[in-house]
Parts: structure tokens; sequence; C-alpha cells
């Protein structure tokens, strides 16, 4: 994770959320009609695993792979407990298995030569002696490799995807889709690590990081019309007690441009409508701007001295300070009585003593950016279950942008390639989006089946793409290492830009000041009214092609302000560049 903010890209979000729904007929519509009915059914049948393996298929054909393999895992979770008596949904798992039967099977479970191999998947013990519920659960248990293996597979998850493939192959060693499935992760492998066709696979050393569709889902009803009067409205009563100079509005701001282009020198650039801050009064340079307090933060440090709620580092000896400890759990500090009756207000009594406090704690290096943005699910999912409202009603991301694509630009065939399509721009893994979120809902104690119409899958990626595009970092000073994460919903209004007119500190409140100079030509700071706050989200004295390269990695699309596009011409052609007219947005 970067230690800036993630400016919400300017790609698409036109006025209202319909805009960005693919409306087409079929072949998608009558897909889609099948999922809305799968999903229904569910609902009145949460235990049902073929359910679950039917809207698998329905969220393959529409060309939704990660779906597909949250789907298949759910139904691999229940198979289990339908095979073990101690297991929690035991009884519920077992009864929704009424009605089916092995002849003929579900038409799910018709697939490739799985029923053929009907004997070997129940380990020689023979049909009648397996029972038929646990011979169902284990059909449908290598039905469920398959799909999760192809399905992590076109995700880019390769080292998943080949450990859930030989699983199902344990359980059938001859399926012959399994073999297949398993060649094409191996010819991937071999061509994205450039190894000959005799070289050894060492499954520890495949890539596990993918992408997927980062998009409002054509049934997500809780993206809000940002651009209405109401939310406007809504948004400038609660800033104005934060930000009493300020008010949101519409920006017109440059469209993010997937790499290089022959536009840097182009007076006019394409554009698209993103809110933004502005001044409705003068701004002195060093006065505040804004000062914004978020209790949807995170810390991957285990037993560090950090406040849970706002994130402030605590002074080492907690007796010298004013901390307080949560009576049912001692090791949870929050900073002050303040924190502590917020978090009661809003979160903590959803994990209070659950035994999650280890999870995607002190993780790798490699894995810091994965660990902050899991910690925000958590903290997220608590505030949703203690406050009971949809996590995507919570206010604290209700109105972010999370830099979404149309559904018409990600729609792909589903045929296997070396990387998943340049469209596609959410980072995914099966630990962090689908396995390890599951298992804190658990240590909550949440059913996660029968409350999938909050925890689904796509619910997940949803809140991902809006705290990749607005989650900020700290540093811990003793490492350098980001430790604490934080999204301040308010604060990342201020859009991105390489010449900001703002400055930014985080301590327990996030503060925007006015900046005493400008970046480019060492212009006086200050704001007057009518301007907009333009904020910065990455280092602004790097280059401009590591800026642009910072921005393609976090944002999808190279950074087209103005600073941006003067620098990159002039490295391109040797002209002086223009002079700055103070802004990076199209006006």
């Amino acid at each position: 994770m970067d230690t800036s903010n993630r400016n919400r890209s300017p790609h698409t979000d036109t006025s209202s959320p319909s805009a960005l729904t693919d409306e087409r007929e079929p072949p998608r519509g009558p897909l889609l009609q099948r999922r809305r009915e799968l999903t229904e059914a569910l609902a009145r049948k949460p235990y049902d695993l073929f359910l679950y393996l039917e809207r698998a298929v329905v969220h393959s054909d529409l060309a939704y792979p990660d779906l597909a393999a949250g789907d298949a895992y759910r139904a691999l979770l229940l198979a289990d407990e339908v095979r073990d008596e101690s297991f929690e949904y035991h009884d519920e798992a077992k009864e929704s298995l009424r009605g089916y039967r092995t002849t003929p099977c579900p038409e799910v479970l018709n697939h490739g030569s799985l029923v053929e191999d009907l004997d070997h998947i129940v380990d020689g013990y023979g049909v009648e002696a397996a029972g038929e519920y646990n011979i169902l659960a284990n059909i449908a248990s290598v039905r469920c490799f398959q799909i999760l293996s192809l399905s992590l597979l076109l995700c880019g998850c390769l080292k998943s995807a080949l450990e859930f493939c030989e699983r199902g192959l344990k359980m059938v060693p001859h399926n012959r889709e399994l073999h297949e499935i398993k060649g094409y992760i191996e010819q991937v492998a071999r061509r994205r690590l450039r190894k000959g066709p005799d070289e050894p696979i060492e499954i520890n050393g495949l890539p596990d990081r993918g992408v997927v569709r980062r998009e409002v889902y054509p049934w997500n009803t809780y993206e809000p019309d940002r651009f209405s009067k109401e939310s406007l409205s809504f948004l400038n009563a609660k800033l104005s007690k934060i930000a009493p100079k300020c008010e949101v509005k519409v920006s017109n701001l440059p469209v993010l441009l997937d790499g290089a282009n022959n536009t840097d020198e182009y007076d006019i650039v394409p554009t698209c409508n993103q809110l933004g801050l502005f001044a409705k009064q003068d701004i002195a340079l060093g006065e505040p701007v804004l000062e914004e307090y978020s209790l949807l933060t995170a810390n991957n440090r285990h037993k560090e001295s950090t406040c849970d709620a706002c994130g402030t580092e605590l002074p080492p000896l907690r007796s010298h300070s004013k901390a307080v400890s949560c009576p049912e759990c001692y090791d949870t500090i929050f900073c002050d009585e303040y924190c502590f009756a917020k978090a009661q207000e809003q979160y903590h009594p959803a994990v209070c003593d659950k035994d999650i406090d280890s999870i995607a704690k002190d993780p790798d290096p490699s894995v810091i950016d994965e660990s902050l943005y899991l910690l925000l699910l958590a903290r997220l999912l608590a505030m949703s279950a203690h406050q009971d409202i949809h996590p995507l009603e919570v206010q604290e991301i209700k109105y972010i942008w999370g830099d979404f694509v149309s559904v018409d630009l990600n729609d792909v065939d589903g045929s296997i390639t070396d990387e998943p399509p340049p469209e596609w721009t959410l980072p995914f893994s099966f630990k962090y989006n689908v396995e390890t979120p599951l298992h804190i809902l658990e240590k909550m104690d949440i059913d996660i089946y029968a409350t999938l119409d909050r925890h689904d899958l796509w619910v997940f990626n949803t809140a991902y793409a809006k705290f990749r595009g607005t989650a900020s970092a700290r540093k811990n000073p003793r490492d350098g290492r980001p430790d604490v994460a934080a999204v301040h919903p308010f604060w990342c209004l201020a859009n991105h830009d390489c010449n900001p007119n703002v400055t930014w500190e985080w301590g327990g409140r996030m503060v925007l000041w006015a900046r005493e100079t400008r970046v480019v030509g060492n212009q006086p700071g200050g704001i007057k009214a009518g301007e907009e706050i333009l904020n910065h989200y990455c280092d602004v004295n790097l280059p401009v092609q590591q800026r642009r390269e910072w921005a393609q990695g976090s944002l999808g699309g190279w950074c087209m302000c103005q600073r941006c596009r003067d620098e990159a011409a002039t490295a391109a052609t040797g002209k002086p560049a223009k002079e700055p007219n103070g802004s990076g947005n199209a006006q």
C-alpha cells in the first residue's frame, strides 16, 4: 500500500450508477435473470450447495470467474458440512439435500466425466456404503474443485488454482476435466515464468495475485447517484462541520489513460465528471482546510500500541497517557474515552473478545498492502454488523467512487490467456478476497450462508475497489513499513493533482492545510474562493514517469494533470513547458 491516498480514477463516473449497468439483451440478459432467480432461491435455502454451484456456473458464463470461485468455495464448505456431523451447519446442509438424488443427479453435476468417475469419488467404499447424501457431497466437491481451479486460473491466481486442482485429483485421480485444467495451469505458468517444457513447476513459486472486473455490478442497488441534489445536500451538511470554508461540487477531470499516448501536447483532453472539494471562501496559505475523524481504520501490527479506533500511535507507557482498555478484551486499547465511546457506538461490540486480533497481523513484507486492505474490510464488516446495515450502506464508504470501469468494457470471452484482460483492474487473490473474509465473519459468529445478501463476494470486491481508490497509510518510523491505514471519505473527495494547493498530515485525525508554496514554479500558496482543493496522493517530487507509473498501478491509468502533461511533452520534444495554470483538472 502506498503511503498516500489513492484517487478515484476518472473512469466513467457518469451522473448515475445506471450508466454503468449492462442493459443489453441476450445472451447476457437471460443469464442475469437466472442469477437473480438463484440468488433469491439462496435467500430461501441458504445451505443448498447445489444452488451455489448453479450460480457459480452462471457467474462463469457471465465472465465473472472470481464470483464463480466464491460460489464454488461456499459449496465446497457446505459439502464438508454434509459429511461431518460435528460441523456447525451439518444438519442444515444435510437437510438442504432432500429432494436431490444421485440418479438422476442434479444437472449441475452432469459435467464431462464426473458422473462416470462415481466409484472413484467415493474412494472405493461403494455407493451403498457411502450413503446417498455423502455421495452427492463427494461429487459436488469434485465439481467445486473443477470450477475453483479453472476460475482462479482465469483470474491469474495460478498457485491457488493448482492447489484446488490437485485436491480434486486426489479425490478422483482419473478425472479428465481436472487433468485438462492442470495442463492449462502448467502451460500458462511456463509462459509467465519463462520455463521450458521439461522444467518442473514449483507450486510455491507460482504467482497468486490476479485481477478481476472492477465495476458497479448490474445487480448492485447500493451505489448512490453521487451527483443528485439529495446526495450533494447530504455531503455538504456533513462537510460543513469539518471544512466550513469548503463545499462538495461536481468537478470535471481529465480521464486517466491506459499508457503512453500523444495527447500530452493537446490543449483539450478527454474529461469526465467526479465529485470534488471547492473553496467557498478565500483560504490563506498555511490555514487548515479540513479536519476529519474516521473509525474506518486498520493496524497490521500485533500487540502494537495503537488506538484501535482512530489509529493514533500511543505512548509506550500506557499508564502515563489517557489510554483506555476495553474491559471485555483488555488488549484492545483506545487513545482516550472519546475513541472508546465512538468504537462502542460504531463497531467494537461486533468483534469484542472474538479472537480475531491476530488475523493478518505482522504480515510478510510482500503482502503488506493486502493485509491492510483486508483489515479495512474487517472493520467495515464489524461496522455493518453492529449497526445492522448493509456494508455498502456504511456512511464511510457509501459515497466513495471505486475506480469502476464500464460493464461493457469488462465483458470478455472466457478463453484462457497468459494474463487476465487488461480491462480488469481490481487486484484479487483467493486468500484475501474469498477465504479470509469468510473466516473473519465466522470468528464474529456470523452465519456466512444466511447473510449472503450482505456478505456476497461482489460486496467484498466493491468495498475493496473503494478502499483502493481512497485509503491512506502511515509508515512505522522504526522500519518504514506501512502499518496503519484509514479511509477518510471527505478528505478523499479532494482530487489528486501533481501541483497540489494543499498538503496533509494524518495522526488521529486527517488534516488538510493550504500549501505555503506550489510545486510548479514555487508560486505562492493560498486558495481563492471558487477554486478546487487539489490534493496529492503520491510523492509529487518524483519525476513524471515515476508519478505516472504510480498512478497506473494504483489508479488504473496515467495521470493527465497539467503538470504531468507539460513535463511529459517537454521530455518528448525538448520544448519548454507552457506556463502552469495552477490546476491539473480540465475546466
